[in-house]
């Protein structure tokens, strides 16, 4: 455009030279061609837009929209027209309390209260991406920062208006998917009526109070505790019964031992024990005295 307005201007000077000097008269016929030259070249480069990859263009004519969405690449448009570029791969939104972190500097967590009228601090990410379809009407009734007027005040109401519905320790630990699939929900509805898709929600962290968080962990150490002592008492009543076993099994040896011996069974073992001593090489002396009713017994080694 700066082209076609540059050409026109030294047109009409190169058209109008003999009214200004004699000299701009000499120049008359170069000032034309080159006024001429520069007004083609400026109109034709108006009429050729690039649209570059992953984003799509939106036409304004005179303040009004124009329904037609440039595609990525080259495109030919009216040289009067202004194009506005939209992003229409994934974007992320983040809200979080560490400095640096987010997409506002500063502490920028939502801070919510729960059902149990505590005060939770939630980081969250929102990943979503423009409609290229929808990008000509959110440029008619939003505008380019679509991000702040969208992403950030309807993701950060909407948790907001869920979080009352659950307890601290709920959003903390047991209810805490259930929570990000409900406010996913209702994100994604608000996102699509204001041509944007939700891709996807990410509770990247939930504070609870320091009070709740000592009464957890004092919570979690008497649990362990109490695991600990059961897991103590089972190992005694274990050994209780290994022990209660062993007894068992030393009586009944005991009851067999006491009833199946008899005297005369001893003496053949006794008979049989000292046939092997007297065949054995090594020098003996062994006396042997019997119970009632049995010889004693002297057996003298050769050696």
């Amino acid at each position: 455009m700066f082209l076609s307005i540059l050409g026109f201007i030294i047109l009409v000077l190169g058209l109008n030279a003999s009214r200004f000097s004699e000299r701009l008269e000499r120049l008359r016929g170069g000032l034309v061609f080159l006024g001429g030259a520069f007004l083609i070249l400026g109109l034709a480069l108006s009429t050729i837009v690039q649209v570059g990859v992953g984003q799509v263009g939106v036409q304004t004519l005179f303040g009004q929209v124009q329904p037609r969405v440039l595609q990525p690449g080259l495109s030919v448009v009216n040289p009067l027209v202004d194009v506005t570029r939209f992003d229409t791969r994934t974007q992320n939104y983040t809200m979080s309390a560490q400095h640096g972190e987010g997409a506002q500097s500063g502490d920028d967590a939502i801070r919510v209260l729960s059902a149990d009228g505590l005060e939770v601090v939630i980081d969250l990410t929102v990943l979503y991406h423009v409609v290229p379809a929808q990008a000509p009407h959110i440029l008619a009734t939003i505008g380019e920062d679509y991000q702040d007027k969208i992403v950030r005040s309807i993701s950060r109401t909407r948790i907001r208006d869920n979080a009352v519905y659950y307890d601290a320790v709920a959003l903390y630990s047991t209810r805490r998917e259930e929570f990000q699939a409900r406010i996913l929900a209702a994100i994604e509805k608000d996102f699509r009526t204001n041509g944007l898709q939700l891709d996807q929600l990410l509770i990247r962290n939930i504070q609870l109070p320091e009070s709740v968080k000592r009464s957890i962990e004092s919570k979690i150490s008497a649990e362990q505790d109490a695991q600990k002592m059961q897991f103590v008492l089972q190992k005694e009543k274990q050994e209780a019964e290994r022990k209660r076993v062993e007894a068992q099994g030393i009586a009944d040896y005991q009851r067999i031992v006491n009833t199946e011996l008899s005297d005369k069974l001893l003496q053949y073992e006794t008979i049989k024990a000292n046939q092997a001593i007297a065949t054995s090489p090594n020098a003996k002396v062994i006396i042997m005295g019997g119970g009632r009713g049995a010889v004693p017994q002297l057996l003298i080694g050769d050696k």
